[in-house]
């Protein structure tokens, strides 16, 4: 089992509605520790480049402007295995197919916003972690 890191990001409907902190305690009760975390109002840019991966998908631009609407939260979580077992406690990407007991099974309505984004490879862990976080602040 391998130590990592991966980057979470509490969408702005996570923060919207008030449920950070139950967010937080689906990671913490998943033994991965946050090591990192800061609140932030991103920019049309930072969501552009962020997301660039996706600028080529019909939802790019409704995924900027939803990103940009309100304050997300950055954090860094480690732990064994970290960006597998977060996407397994994210759940999927659509909550209507996501688990129960999962943050998006639990607490998402919909696909464009669903709550919680989550590296999705130990490579582009390190590169969003990167994007939000200097090394100095990774406790």
């Amino acid at each position: 089992m391998a130590i990592e890191r991966t980057l979470s990001m509490l969408k702005p409907d996570a923060v919207k509605n008030n449920i950070t902190g139950k967010i937080n305690s689906y990671i913490e009760s998943s033994e991965l520790k946050i090591i990192a975390q800061k609140m932030m109002l991103l920019t049309k840019k930072q969501a552009e480049l962020f997301y660039e991966i996706h600028k080529d998908r019909s939802f790019f631009l409704e995924l900027v402007e939803f990103m940009t609407s309100g304050p997300v939260i950055v954090q860094v979580l480690v732990g064994e295995n970290a960006v597998s077992k977060y996407r397994q406690i994210m759940g999927a990407t659509d909550p209507k197919q996501a688990e129960k007991g999962t943050i998006r099974g639990d607490f998402a309505d919909d696909i464009s916003e669903n709550r919680v984004h989550g590296s999705d490879s130990l490579e582009n862990a390190r590169k969003e972690i990167a994007f939000f976080f200097a090394e100095c602040e990774l406790v």
